[in-house]
């Protein structure tokens, strides 16, 4: 892959990038969310996009901790996050994570953090609109039916719906919805720190009912848009034995092993 532009290489060099990537801890160290990273970076590498990131300087954005009750902790991280964004004057944030979005988009501005913040399903929906992705007839997808998993803090908490959609829309399949989607989604299992922790007992784990609601759809695909989505409903799809019939991707999974670019 090529070079990827580190945010204190361009300010030593007195330059500042339109956008920075806040790539997340899932997508830096999660070896399924690097994919996600890895494909985000070629569509922003392929459409010349003025971007950079933080590189060792990136921090977790404190989420885990605040969803698990310890404020103290996500307070320390994110000031410490909120003085180095600040110091590079930076203006604009795109990230892969809904969880890092919700939290720097959200969350932040209470602590002297004000950004503008956007999700990458709204940002290459944005790059849709403006020509810069193109629809590929008959491409890899052609024929295939997808279905799309509303995580929780992309829809229920910031009401983005119609933007992943849309992305998905170019990628001539056919988008069939599950039972429950938009704003009555059902969760992953992953959210409020769950990701990180056994579940507690009961009849059935989230991942499995959700991926149950998927499989009904009869869909080929499951499109996702947050790492954390991600290793549930593909450990749904394994739980199933369905592995070898149905994948996960990330969105910009999608658009990028479709060459919409």
């Amino acid at each position: 892959m090529a070079n990827i532009p580190l945010m204190s290489t361009l300010a030593a060099k007195g330059e500042a990038p339109e956008v920075l990537f806040w790539v997340g801890c899932a997508g830096s160290f999660d070896e399924r969310a690097k994919a996600i990273t890895v494909a985000f970076v070629k569509i922003l590498n392929k459409l010349q996009i003025n971007y950079a990131v933080l590189g060792t300087e990136e921090s977790c954005t404190g989420d885990p901790a605040k969803r698990a009750g310890n404020e103290f902790l996500f307070q320390m991280q994110a000031i410490s996050n909120i003085q180095l964004l600040n110091s590079y004057n930076i203006k604009k944030i795109v990230t892969t994570c809904p969880h890092c979005f919700n939290t720097i988009k959200n969350e932040y501005p209470q602590l002297g953090g004000n950004y503008e913040v956007i999700h990458h399903s709204t940002f290459l929906q944005n790059l849709i609109d403006e020509g810069k992705i193109k629809m590929k007839e008959g491409g890899v997808f052609k024929g295939k039916k997808i279905t799309y998993h509303d995580s929780c803090y992309l829809g229920r908490a910031n009401n983005i719906y119609e933007a992943p959609r849309k992305v998905l829309e170019l990628l001539d399949a056919e988008l069939v919805e599950m039972k429950r989607c938009k704003t009555t989604g059902l969760c992953c299992g992953a959210g409020g720190a769950q990701m990180f922790k056994e579940p507690e007992k009961g009849n059935k784990d989230i991942n499995i009912e959700r991926i149950e609601e998927a499989l009904q759809t009869g869909a080929n695909i499951i499109a996702a848009n947050c790492p954390f989505c991600m290793t549930m409903l593909t450990d749904g799809v394994k739980n199933k034995e369905k592995q070898s019939e149905v994948k996960v991707y990330d969105i910009a999974e999608l658009i990028a092993m479709n060459e919409c670019l």
